[in-house]
């Protein structure tokens, strides 16, 4: 009847991976299934634990990665909340400078600060080059 825990908690981590996709609680599943086959091969509970353990190890190693690389390969990273706001022009709506300044970015007004050591002017054209916590470190755009 011990086959049953371990079945049990293979079906559980299962359905948390699909709420997470992630691609760890699967591998913790099939070292749960690993170790309900030690169980069905007689083991004593301990050799089970460490047949799951080291079940689990070995696919986090091996086959996530392996799954995360051909993954990502199918299905581009679309990136989403600030980190998509790196690379987009805004305009200058108060004076950057080093020390703080606002720009007009994706139609909202954003706290900002200079890239470099200049002063940029209102009404200038600029790109993020990054995003720090909650403002956008920004670069003149220079050129077409």
């Amino acid at each position: 009847m011990g086959w049953l825990w371990w079945i049990g908690a293979a079906l559980a981590l299962g359905i948390l991976e699909m709420l997470s996709l992630d691609l760890v609680l699967a591998m913790f599943a099939g070292g749960a299934i690993a170790g309900a086959v030690a169980y069905l091969l007689g083991a004593p509970v301990g050799v089970q634990c460490i047949v799951a353990a080291v079940t689990s190890v070995i696919l986090l190693a091996t086959l996530r990665p392996w799954l995360l690389r051909h993954l990502k390969a199918r299905m581009p990273l679309v990136e989403t909340n600030a980190a998509a706001l790196v690379g987009r022009d805004a305009v200058v709506v108060s004076t950057v400078t080093v020390e703080g300044g606002r720009v007009k970015l994706n139609g909202e007004v954003w706290s900002a600060r200079a890239d470099a050591a200049q002063a940029i002017p209102p009404g200038t054209e600029v790109r993020v080059s990054r995003i720090d916590g909650a403002t956008a470190v920004v670069v003149p755009v220079v050129g077409p």
